[in-house]
């Protein structure tokens, strides 16, 4: 089992900056492949960035160059760098971890096995 929190959420004004941090306890984090996935008010959770063991990152198009997803395994973290960030950022962010090895990116909520509490991010304009 691996138990996921999540911190770092808030209230920020367009363009401005914040960091999200997921940590996690129970089994060794370095092994999994963590997402980062974000759901708002009468939405549908959506994917927004992920990193393999390896720390190789995709993104979804809708937060490239914004966004930086990183992962420090001696503190059993992984971060999500969120830059320029626009009122159409605000959700409820999650993270999620799964022990896969494959070459493909996992991007569905079903394809991981452990997920955080979520943090909330609210963006002003």
């Amino acid at each position: 089992q691996v138990q996921l929190v999540e911190s770092g959420g808030g209230l920020v004004q367009a363009g401005g900056s914040l960091r999200l941090s997921c940590t996690a306890s129970g089994r060794t984090f370095s092994d999994h492949f963590v997402g980062w996935f974000r759901q708002a008010p009468g939405k549908e959770r959506e994917f927004v960035a992920a990193v393999r063991q390896s720390g190789s990152s995709t993104y979804a198009d809708g937060v490239k160059g914004r966004f930086t997803i990183s992962r420090e395994n001696a503190k059993n973290t992984v971060y999500l760098q969120m830059n320029s960030l626009k009122p159409e950022d605000t959700a409820v962010y999650y993270c999620a971890a799964a022990r896969w090895y494959g070459s493909s990116w996992l991007s569905r909520d079903h394809e991981y096995n452990y997920w955080g509490q979520g943090t909330q991010v609210t963006v002003s304009s």
